[in-house]
């Protein structure tokens, strides 16, 4: 019974072990195999790496105002006689924009003018019997007050009739008439909005770290696009405090609008230029991969250890390259460590690379040429 049971033991573990051997025999097979199998060839574009010169910047992004904007309002109440502006209108300073009634008023100056007109003459009588010595001096001042009295109200009367004639403060674009003739205005009443557009202005913020940076008369670039910057204005003011929550600075600016295409309130993206810097190595950003290990290139290089191919040229395989970034602009990426003049650093195909893959190159079609280079 005994031998039974351990010749059972005996089988039982040389079947074991037989399985085991074997799957460990089919591993090894296995990993040879693959590791004697060529690794597939990778398409990739490249760009080479040079230095460059490049015109860093600041950016932003804005609100665009009018220089010069206000709702104009009528400053007496009245009934609209007439509207003298259409939208769009181009208005300049001090046009009549709408008439009231003023049929009350032109009424009352009549009589005022009457009444300065008859105290005049009453001053003149008194004057020539004072200087005949048959009136006194008290007589002509009563004709002096008189006259001030009556020319005072005439002018109040010709005051309250310019109430009821609404003019342009400062030449502008008028917008859409916001009254009907026939309406009554109470005093206050928005009539239209004035915009000069010939110049605008651009509010916006910059981190408190770069107002080193800024100073008033810098020049900078503005567009309702990131990649279409064809706005050039200058900076014409910084506020004097940043604010303590987001510490950001507020800064205005004005920008030339010839061709009347910025609005109020728009949204704008706008760059301070900076002074030129020369040697700075950048590559698209198309370029650099970053991963939780770093931030890496892939550099495309001769393949040493391999053997030549047919037409005598040397293989070319791909070597990751950890790289230190800095700024970006335009679809560029600053390289501050890692790459130098010369290198052929892979721009697309990445996502297939491993490193020492092997790799060829086709640059008919390169993501990295639509790149804005710096600077441009």
């Amino acid at each position: 019974m005994i031998k039974r049971f351990i010749i059972a033991i005996i089988l039982i573990v040389l079947v074991c072990g037989g399985l085991v051997g074997f799957n460990l025999f089919k591993e090894q097979k296995i990993a040879e195999y693959f590791a004697n199998r060529p690794r597939p060839t990778v398409t990739v574009s490249t760009v080479t790496a040079e230095a460059q010169s490049w015109k860093p910047g600041i950016e932003a992004i804005g609100t665009v105002g009018a220089r010069q904007g206000v709702d104009v309002a009528s400053r007496a109440a009245g009934i609209v006689t007439g509207i003298l502006f259409a939208a769009n209108d181009q208005i300049e300073k001090g046009q009549l924009l709408v008439q009231l009634d003023d049929e009350e008023e032109q009424a009352t100056l009549i009589a005022a003018k009457a009444n300065e007109a008859r105290d005049s003459q009453a001053l003149k009588r008194a004057t020539t019997l004072v200087d005949k010595g048959v009136s006194s001096t008290s007589a002509l001042d009563d004709a002096k007050a008189a006259l001030d009295a009556s020319r005072s109200v005439m002018e109040r009367v010709k005051a309250q009739i310019n109430l009821k004639k609404i003019r342009a403060p400062f030449s502008g674009t008028i917008g859409i008439p916001k009254i009907d003739v026939g309406e009554y205005l109470p005093a206050g009443t928005v009539i239209a909005t004035l915009q000069d557009l010939k110049v605008m202005k651009v509010d916006f913020t910059v981190a408190e770290q770069r107002l080193s940076e800024v100073h008033i008369g810098q020049p900078l670039h503005l567009g309702l696009a990131e990649d279409a910057m064809g706005y050039e204005g200058k900076i014409t003011g910084i506020d004097p405090k940043i604010d303590p929550q987001s510490r950001l600075v507020s800064i205005q600016a004005e920008v030339g609008n010839s061709d009347g295409a910025l609005r109020p309130g728009q949204f704008a993206f706008v760059r301070i230029d900076l002074p030129q810097e020369n040697n700075i190595i950048a590559l698209p950003q198309t370029a650099v991969v970053q991963s939780l290990y770093g931030t890496y290139v892939y550099m495309v290089a001769e393949d040493d250890k391999a053997p030549a191919a047919a037409d005598g040229k040397k293989k070319l395989v791909a070597r990751q390259v950890f790289v230190k970034v800095g700024r970006r602009f335009g679809g560029k990426i600053e390289i501050t460590d890692g790459v130098k003049p010369g290198d052929v650093i892979v721009s697309a195909g990445q996502n297939k690379l491993t490193v020492g893959s092997p790799v060829t190159i086709d640059n008919t079609v390169n993501p990295a040429d639509t790149a804005e280079k710096p600077g441009a």
